[in-house]
């Protein structure tokens, strides 16, 4: 599968802030009580970047069908990834090893990622 330029982008942008909010909560805890807000960035950033491949492959797919149906397959693939985000947060909720913080931030770090993209010209 192919990525476009912009998916590139956005996917080293999530990096970035992902190993910015683990640099600061290693600094900020000093010890290894930064290992579930590391664990929870690392899986909700995870998930953000399989977004990213999932949103790409949407919009791919549904440029080359029928008006109808790729209303339907868009609104399908919209559910699953707000659902994806939703299995990683009940994920982060019940595990006692992961922060659900964490978590947050690293799903967050989609929309910073999305909104760093119209400020920078390269990433």
């Amino acid at each position: 599968m192919k990525l476009s330029d912009l998916a590139k982008r956005m996917t080293r942008s999530i990096s970035i802030i992902a190993l910015l909010f683990m640099f600061v909560s290693i600094i900020y805890y000093r010890s290894l009580d930064f290992l579930p807000f590391f664990y929870g960035v690392l899986a909700g950033a995870a998930v953000s970047i399989v977004k990213v491949f999932l949103l790409d492959h949407a919009v791919d797919k549904t440029l080359n069908m029928e008006q109808k149906p790729a209303g339907g397959y868009a609104g399908i693939s919209y559910l699953l990834r707000f659902a994806l985000s939703g299995a990683v947060l009940i994920l982060g909720a019940v595990v006692s090893q992961i922060s659900l913080w964490g978590t947050v931030a690293g799903i967050f770090a989609y929309q910073l990622a999305a909104y760093s993209l119209k400020f920078s010209s390269n990433v």
